[in-house]
């Protein structure tokens, strides 16, 4: 699903080019080229672990490179587009471009990034004027004021206000607050016994948070004390945070209120005069997610002292511009955030950073230069009709289901009819214009590109809903569906098979790769937990008869309590807060397998490889999740992420699926044997 705000982390990125025949009606045959074959492990039983019988071979000869904390087939896409953007980016330095313009853009971020002797030579001064307004805080109200501020700027703080739709009316943008505010990955952190969560804990009060005061210019045992406190005040706000599997329920994150309201929550707070300096203007209604976290947020402003929230606030800062610093800030945050809690061993060579922060702010300026050369139009149709065929699946599915009323079944297909795709690439691209990028400090050109986006969202509020706008830019190796828009977006990246070219894949792999792990993974969020709260046209509304949601709620306890029973380095899946995807992960497999059933080369059922066409079907949905991860990275995805490691969104769904026992001769024996009546049906 779309993140609900910006952040200033920059997400990394990948794209490639894909050319697939949806309607293939011949097998290929393949000579040194199949994209499954040569990923292989027969070393491993596929009814005993089915992931790395699939991929086992590829995982033995790519180990995790030093400076990543995982490594499969989007790292390996993600390569082939940095390559291609460091032309982008190289030929835009030497291009002279006319001032403003989207080249110069991308010219001087490039130089600016790449400028490490001038980077060195300023250290913390790009800061200097930003930390002269924190040490100028002299009661709440200029506090509140510098909370404001920062997050103009991109500086996360303990006021997680945002300009969304309104759930129960998806045509308005209101202004949201969620819990926010603290410096760990999740809530979780603070409280946790695990050997993990504790080796982090340790790490980020002991290490972490000294060595940014001892970076600001505090001296140890001073640096020790603010690190203490800053500590303590953030644990504080997290025990008044919501766990991550509560965060699921829309309805119990929906606390819509006047500004009257809010100002009784959080009385120390002006409110109107908070929002106006966040660029919010007219507001008189909020939606509060958490009510419980800003009681305890109002109650934090009393109990740590002025000086405790100035030194939180400098922390806040370093830490989001310290990846832009010299290199002893940018070293300590990557130590932190990516060796200890990811479990990278070195950092990514500078010229594939920039990029990645580059294609974080500016991502469809760069988009817009790549679709031009590596994305023909026709491509783009490829897309769509798949896209179609899978819908007509879906209704055959929800037509035969044994367990949903016909009243709930229609209304179910006029959603399904009205999910919106978004394929490849946008229609109308943002304007950047009013964005100022040169030459000077890299750590202010982030700065100022993290507020365009914040104006950009904030001059939202209180205009019509733009549902053509993409919350994800081409090039961008994921996907995602938006419940209060009721669409799949799809971008180009995502379809990649790296080194294959597409238009000799068969269909085998082609449905099970793009198809179910995609396109029906995607469209079943409309019906998972939390997207089958919202109709067809994107409110939170009920439209399920209970008995219906009932027997749904049956299935996919079925399917939590499942997930529940899989662990690993001691640590259990949360099968309730990654329901959503689970349940996408099965609906997109069995969908996409009755569509591909439909097929010339299903039909005519020839082996390629020694495969038959239902194996490859498999073996290509497995290829979607190839990779591997470190263990402090995949202990971090447990605790902190929606999503369940992938090698179970593998085995995990595989055992709900009566043909993967049929394609691989499964057995009772086998230990990915499940018995027929503990297989989750639910799509």
């Amino acid at each position: 699903m779309i993140p609900k705000r910006p952040s200033g982390i920059i997400i990394i990125f990948a794209l490639g080019l894909l050319l697939f025949t949806a309607c293939n009606n011949k097998a290929k045959i393949y000579a040194d080229n199949d994209p499954i074959i040569k990923n292989i492990d027969t070393t491993v039983k596929p009814g005993d672990d089915f992931f790395k019988y699939a991929n086992g071979t590829w995982l033995k000869k790519n180990p995790i490179p030093g400076a990543y904390s995982s490594w499969g087939i989007g790292n390996v896409v993600i390569e082939e587009l940095r390559n291609r953007m460091k032309k982008i980016n190289e030929d835009a330095l030497k291009a002279n471009a006319a001032k403003g313009s989207n080249t110069q853009k991308i010219g001087d971020f490039y130089y600016s990034g790449m400028d490490t002797v001038n980077i060195e030579k300023q250290g913390l001064a790009p800061l200097k004027e930003e930390l002269t307004k924190i040490d100028h805080i002299t009661d709440v109200k200029s506090l509140v004021d510098e909370f404001a501020h920062l997050e103009n700027i991109g500086v996360d703080g303990p006021i997680g206000a945002y300009a969304g739709q309104d759930s129960k009316n998806s045509t308005k943008i209101v202004l949201q607050l969620d819990q926010s505010g603290i410096g760990l990955p999740n809530r979780d952190y603070y409280f946790n016994a695990d050997a993990h969560s504790v080796a982090i804990r340790n790490d980020y009060q002991q290490k972490h948070l000294p060595a940014i005061f001892k970076l600001a210019g505090l001296q140890t045992a001073a640096a020790a004390a603010a690190a203490q406190k800053v500590y303590e005040l953030e644990k504080f706000l997290a025990d008044s945070s919501r766990k991550l599997e509560d965060l699921r329920d829309p309805y119990h994150n929906y606390n819509k209120m006047p500004l009257a309201g809010l100002n009784k929550l959080a009385p120390d707070i002006d409110w109107k005069s908070t929002f106006e300096k966040m660029d919010y203007k007219g507001v008189d209604t909020v939606i509060v997610g958490q009510p419980e976290y800003y009681r305890a947020l109002n109650k934090a402003l009393k109990t740590y002292s002025i000086n405790d929230w100035k030194n939180y606030l400098r922390k806040n800062l370093i830490s989001e511009f310290g990846p832009y610093l010299s290199k002893p800030f940018d070293q300590e945050i990557f130590r932190f955030y990516g060796m200890v809690i990811s479990g990278s061993k070195e950092q990514l060579p500078r010229w594939k950073r920039v990029l990645d922060t580059e294609n974080g702010l500016m991502g469809e300026v760069l988009g817009q230069i790549f679709v031009k050369e590596y994305f023909p139009e026709q491509t783009k149709e490829r897309y769509v009709k798949l896209v179609e065929t899978m819908r007509a699946t879906f209704k055959e599915h929800i037509e035969k289901l044994d367990w949903m009323s016909p009243q709930t079944k229609e209304k179910a297909y006029y959603k399904l009819s009205k999910v919106m795709p978004k394929v490849g690439y946008p229609d109308n691209w943002k304007d950047f214009s009013a964005l100022e990028i040169n030459r000077g400090p890299y750590a202010l050109n982030v700065m100022r590109a993290n507020n365009w986006w914040h104006k950009y969202h904030a001059a939202k509020l209180g205009k019509p809903v733009d549902r053509t706008e993409w919350g994800m830019t081409p090039q961008t190796y994921n996907a995602y569906y938006n419940p209060s828009n009721n669409e799949i977006v799809l971008p180009a990246g995502i379809f990649t098979i790296p080194g294959v070219k597409d238009e000799n894949v068969d269909d085998a792999v082609i449905y099970g790769y793009a198809a179910a792990s995609t396109i029906g993974h995607e469209m079943t969020h409309g019906f998972d937990d939390e997207g089958r709260q919202f109709d067809a046209k994107g409110n939170l509304k009920t439209w399920w008869l209970p008995q219906d949601s009932v027997k749904f709620t049956q299935r996919a306890t079925m399917l939590i309590n499942q997930f529940n029973g899989y662990s690993i380095y001691g640590l259990h899946v949360n099968g309730k807060a990654t329901q959503g995807e689970n349940i996408a992960d099965l609906g997109g497999i069995v969908i996409g397998l009755d569509a591909f059933k439909k097929t010339e080369q299903y039909k005519e059922g020839k082996p390629i490889n020694g495969l038959t066409p239902l194996q490859r079907y498999f073996l290509g949905y497995a290829l979607g999740w190839l990779g591997q991860e470190r263990q402090e990275s995949l202990s971090s995805q447990i605790l902190t992420n929606e999503h369940a490691p992938g090698f179970m969104r593998v085995n995990g769904p595989f055992t709900d699926v009566p043909e993967f026992y049929e394609a691989f001769h499964i057995k009772k024996r086998d230990k990915m044997w499940l018995a027929p009546d503990k297989r989750v049906k639910i799509w």
